[in-house]
């Protein structure tokens, strides 16, 4: 008698569906090109930034394995296809607003776009690579170097990062992605901050002596 052993399929994360949206804006920024041509720098622009922070979130993952840890909860089929309207066509949002833009980009408004991009990115990858290396050595609560101006100095960065294609779109309407992300990194930080507090004693403490996203305002 033959024995079945039924292999568990693999599940799909959020991390897995985020993964499949960046692939998506890609593409989307691709299209935009092929569709609109490309006219001035701000177009040049905006697919160097937009194209290398999604393809850096997929290379972050394969460069530190343990990045693939986060938003590592199930994902049903509807957060799933919510997560690639959203994540893979709404943040396409500046994109087009910057094809369709005539006005040619100033050096001005890029000099700002890039300065929120680099410092952004900049930001990011440092508090990165210094929670990963304090999980690593198991250091528990990390609230020193970068992280003491913020208790979510990377979702800042982030934001900044967003800014910046919204910079270089140069349209009102493309201010909703970062707008959209601000709530969504408002709630996300308040179920943060209460499994922090359950998980570490001296999290006040670090509630006291540091901002909650953005350094030395709020």
């Amino acid at each position: 008698m033959e024995n079945t052993v039924n292999a568990e399929k693999p599940k799909m994360t959020v991390l897995k569906a985020i993964n499949f949206a960046k692939v998506i804006t890609i593409v989307c920024l691709i299209s935009f090109g092929v569709v609109f041509g490309i006219q001035d720098w701000r177009q040049v622009v905006y697919m160097c930034l937009h194209i290398s922070y999604c393809l850096w979130w997929l290379l972050e993952q394969w460069l530190f394995p343990e990045r693939q840890k986060i938003f590592n909860e199930p994902s049903g089929t509807g957060t799933f296809v919510f997560i690639l309207l959203n994540v893979g066509f709404f943040y396409a949002l500046p994109g087009y607003l910057a094809f369709i833009n005539p006005v040619p980009l100033s050096m001005g408004t890029a000099a700002i776009a890039l300065f929120l991009y680099i410092f952004g990115s900049l930001i990011n990858a440092t508090a990165d690579v210094q929670k990963l290396t304090a999980k690593q050595f198991q250091a528990g609560l990390v609230r020193d170097n970068i992280w003491r101006f913020s208790r979510n100095i990377n979702y800042f960065a982030d934001l900044l990062r967003y800014l910046s294609f919204s910079v270089v779109a140069g349209s009102l309407w493309a201010y909703l992605v970062p707008g959209y992300i601000f709530i969504f990194y408002l709630w996300r930080i308040s179920q943060k901050e209460q499994a922090m507090s359950a998980k570490y004693s001296d999290y006040a403490e670090y509630q006291q002596s540091s901002s909650r996203l953005i350094p030395f305002i709020w």
